[in-house]
């Protein structure tokens, strides 16, 4: 008796994963993102050749829980404002935004099993952290995004675009923000201190003073 194929569902895993040219080369966009006015690079760029999956993942920052997480075992002091239930802090090192922030839940969750009171405050929170990013003056938009491959703990980055320069607009915000020269430290302190004075005139406690 002849064992019949086990048949591959055609929206599956299997069969996005078949589709894929892994190790094959790929032909560069000629619309794509390097062809766009906001894309920070220019000159011979090449595509990469895409690498087979690696199943399963291997485990992110905190993913057996706050035991392990290193978010969770950061004092206040470490973060720029913080509440009952929210952290708000900046990158280790500066970069050339305006601002650039990032925004935790104090409680270790992702973003898929964050519970429904932390989802309702979750919208007005972002709101709020444009709000006191806009009170620098000269940011045009706050972009909010969100990856989470590193870290189990779930974090929002909010990127500030200062206002009037339209080479930074759009998806590619997060490219120039390595290439840009970094914010001298005194200044960069200066505009953290604002941005927790302006959260805190709302609630909860500025730590960058």
């Amino acid at each position: 008796m002849i064992d019949e194929p086990v048949p591959v569902d055609p929206a599956g895993p299997e069969a996005y994963l078949a589709h894929l040219p892994i190790g094959e080369p790929l032909p560069f966009p000629a619309e794509g993102a390097p062809s766009w006015e906001i894309f920070p690079y220019e000159g011979e760029l090449t595509v990469r050749e895409l690498r087979a999956p690696e199943l399963p993942e291997p485990p992110r920052n905190g993913e057996d829980g706050p035991e392990s997480c290193p978010d969770c075992a950061r004092p206040d002091a470490d973060f720029l404002w913080t509440d009952e239930y929210w952290r708000l802090g900046t990158t280790d090192e500066p970069d050339g935004l305006p601002a650039t922030l990032l925004l935790w839940p104090r409680a270790h969750h992702d973003l898929l099993d964050l519970p429904a009171g932390l989802s309702a405050q979750l919208g007005p929170m972002l709101q709020r952290v444009e709000r006191a990013v806009r009170s620098l003056g000269g940011v045009g938009r706050v972009h909010v995004n969100r990856w989470g491959d590193g870290s189990a703990h779930l974090h929002l980055w909010l990127l500030a675009r200062p206002e009037g320069v339209a080479q930074l607009r759009g998806s590619t915000l997060p490219l120039w923000m390595d290439v840009l020269p970094p914010q001298p430290t005194g200044v960069r302190a200066e505009r953290a201190r604002r941005i927790a004075a302006a959260m805190a005139a709302e609630g909860g406690t500025a730590h960058a003073r």
